[in-house]
């Protein structure tokens, strides 16, 4: 990847294209899963979001196969899939912005304090 890739962006946004092409051909109670999974895998991105694509990419790889096998949605990720898109992001390391910032501040007012 290139500095003006990184700058623009583009990179991700041709993953995001090849994505999308892979989302159309599950079946239609899949697709609205993946929505519903992007959208709150977001909330765990860098500045960039490209600490998301690996995750993004072996959520999706779990879907085409499970479709494949027939399964449901509700067989692979149970009812609550916020609280599979945590569990994910949790063990892939992937922090949220409030994390972040309050691994920021507890290292400031250590810093302040002396410790």
């Amino acid at each position: 990847m290139n500095f003006w890739e990184k700058v623009t962006g583009s990179d991700m946004k041709r993953e995001m294209k090849v994505f999308e092409s892979r989302v159309n051909k599950l079946p239609a109670e899949y697709q609205a899963a993946w929505e519903e999974i992007d959208a709150n895998l977001w909330h765990y991105s860098n500045f960039s979001g490209r600490n998301l694509m690996p995750i993004l990419d072996g959520v999706l790889c779990l879907l085409e196969e499970t479709a494949a096998d027939g399964q449901s949605v509700q067989e692979v990720l149970g009812d609550d899939i916020e609280g599979f898109c945590s569990a994910l992001a949790g063990e892939e390391g992937a922090k949220s912005y409030r994390d972040k910032w309050r691994e920021q501040l507890n290292h400031n007012i250590a810093k302040k304090i002396g410790g």
